[in-house]
């Protein structure tokens, strides 16, 4: 199979298992406080990261210091935008939250000519200003303003944003599974800790298996987020991380009956055409530098 076919099955299957991961935690949230949830499944994911970076001999640090540093605030990013991301889902409609977050390749972009003075043309720049009508769209304040979960949808998405920034900042010494467990075990740590401040709640089987399947699916995605960037080309692949609306609408009308309204439709319409736009200026861009 040709490189780029690969590198887009395995960004789909990466979008695949973060939806599926979220609707599991999601439907789990019925029953169990939400730390108790990211702790088991961040400690079941631990584990298996662990043994799959051991087992591909990933697991050093023998990488500049500047670098340690990087990682650990990505490791911070990664905590602050589970916490908000995870929370807006619990009680927002699951394609709407995984709609906001469709503006990742806008908010990079932004980023990174804010912080790295990458140039960003006015065409990307318009791209940019539709994408976050979208938002406001799917997001919209109602008589009393924003809803504070719809805040913590936007601020997840600013957490990933600086997450994926820093990310760009790192060397290529650095082994992806150790960044992987590093975050692993930062998020499901910070979340031991908070799930203190409540009662655990006894799990049924039921609920001890959909734990575990989170834990299992949020694993796939991860790895299959590492191996997407080792195939293929950048900018045919990246596109296709927009599967994960479909696949957050089919879930969210089967498992929770939801389907959005017209306008969450549209805003997240605008969001979806307005990154793929951005990707493919950023992917005529280079080629016309490489000319």
């Amino acid at each position: 199979m040709a490189p780029n076919m690969t590198g887009a099955l395995l960004m789909m299957g990466s979008m695949a298992a973060f939806t599926v991961n979220d609707t599991l935690v999601k439907s789990a949230g019925g029953q169990l406080p939400l730390f108790q949830i990211v702790t088991l499944r961040g400690i079941l994911a631990t584990v298996l990261v662990f043994f799959l970076a051991r087992h591909l001999g990933a697991l050093h640090l023998n990488f500049p210091r500047r670098d340690k540093i990087t990682v650990l605030f990505r490791c911070v990013s990664e905590v602050a935008a589970t916490f908000f991301f995870l929370t807006a889902l619990m009680h927002m409609p699951l394609a709407n939250v995984t709609a906001v977050l469709q503006a990742l390749p806008l908010t990079v972009t932004l980023g990174a000519a804010l912080f790295f003075k990458e140039p960003v043309g006015w065409r990307r720049l318009t791209a940019i200003g539709i994408g976050f009508a979208g938002m406001l769209l799917i997001v919209r304040p109602g008589p009393d303003g924003f809803s504070i979960h719809a805040i913590y949808a936007l601020i997840a998405v600013v957490c990933v944003t600086a997450r994926d920034l820093l990310t760009r900042r790192m060397s290529a010494e650095v082994p992806s599974m150790v960044v992987t467990l590093a975050t692993s075990i930062s998020v499901t740590l910070t979340a031991a800790l908070a799930s203190t401040a409540t009662d655990w709640v006894p799990m049924t089987q039921a609920t001890g298996l959909t734990v575990a399947a989170a834990a299992v699916f949020v694993l796939m995605g991860y790895v299959f987020s590492v191996m997407v960037m080792r195939v293929g080309e950048v900018g045919f692949v990246a596109p296709f991380r927009y599967s994960s609306l479909i696949w957050a609408l089919l879930l969210g009308l089967a498992v929770f009956g939801d389907w959005p309204d017209p306008l969450t439709l549209l805003g997240a319409g605008l969001v979806a055409a307005a990154g793929l736009f951005t990707l493919f200026r950023e992917r005529a861009r280079q080629e016309e530098a490489n000319a």
